[in-house]
């Protein structure tokens, strides 16, 4: 026999609304379910059931993006009630880096200064964050001085994302050399395409137009093999080395 597909809709709804009864969840989830079915327990199986089954970095930034998608707001609202309670280190710079995720570069400057205080005057997570808020103020002097303090090795913060950050700051102070050389070594360390399509861009702003285009060739490679939000995230900075090569 043939089910009818709004039958195997609703009981999937009843499936998982039972999941979310048993397991504890919020009974917002309910509704979710119930009234946006069949895309509420896509969702629900996106942010509940995958990461419980296969637990992995994979599966929460599945979560996390999804969670992104229904709500860009809700890490800054919960960051901000944590930090307005308890206004520890830890809470503002959560707070800080929600606020830098959706562009408040001010407010992240300002709450990164406040935490970097005292014994945590040094943490590199801290100085980093600080500087690439500069940064998108268009504050690179200011950037290179927090960077500075960190050192000239990983012993004390100098990491490929530190480097990226480097060469940000030296292209926009004309520091070019200096530029290529953090730009490099950030692109050949760190994971993911925001690295190689930010040196791809420097080169090709300065003349190199020909590795570029092959950085941009080797960018689509890569992304064949990607799906779901990993693709969109690559497919935007791989955007953004190919309009700097093609001086836009």
């Amino acid at each position: 026999m043939i089910i009818p597909g709004f039958l195997l809709s609703l009981i999937m709804a009843v499936l998982l609304c039972w999941h979310a009864v048993k397991t504890g969840r919020n009974s917002m989830w309910l509704w979710i379910i119930l009234m946006t079915q069949p895309l509420g327990g896509l969702v629900y199986i996106a942010l509940n059931i995958v990461p419980d089954i296969f637990g992995g970095t994979t599966a929460r930034k599945l979560g996390q993006a999804a969670r992104e998608t229904l709500d860009p707001h809700r890490e800054y609202r919960e960051a901000k009630q944590a930090c307005d309670e308890t206004p520890t280190v830890r809470n503002q710079s959560r707070l800080a880096a929600a606020a830098a995720h959706l562009g408040h570069f001010a407010e992240a400057e300002a709450l990164y200064r406040t935490a970097a205080h005292g014994v945590h005057a040094d943490d590199p997570v801290l100085l980093l964050g600080l500087a690439n808020a500069l940064l998108e103020l268009n504050r690179p002097a200011d950037a290179l001085e927090v960077l500075d303090k960190l050192g000239t090795d990983e012993t004390f913060g100098r990491t490929p994302a530190a480097a990226m950050s480097l060469g940000r700051a030296y292209e926009a102070l004309d520091r070019i050399a200096e530029a290529d050389t953090a730009y490099q070594w950030a692109s050949e360390r760190l994971p993911g395409f925001e690295a190689l399509a930010r040196y791809a861009a420097f080169i090709a702003r300065h003349g190199r137009r020909d590795e570029a285009r092959e950085i941009v060739v080797e960018l689509d490679k890569r992304m064949v093999k990607l799906r779901g939000q990993f693709r969109r995230e690559a497919q935007t900075w791989r955007d953004f080395a190919a309009r700097a090569l093609s001086g836009r």
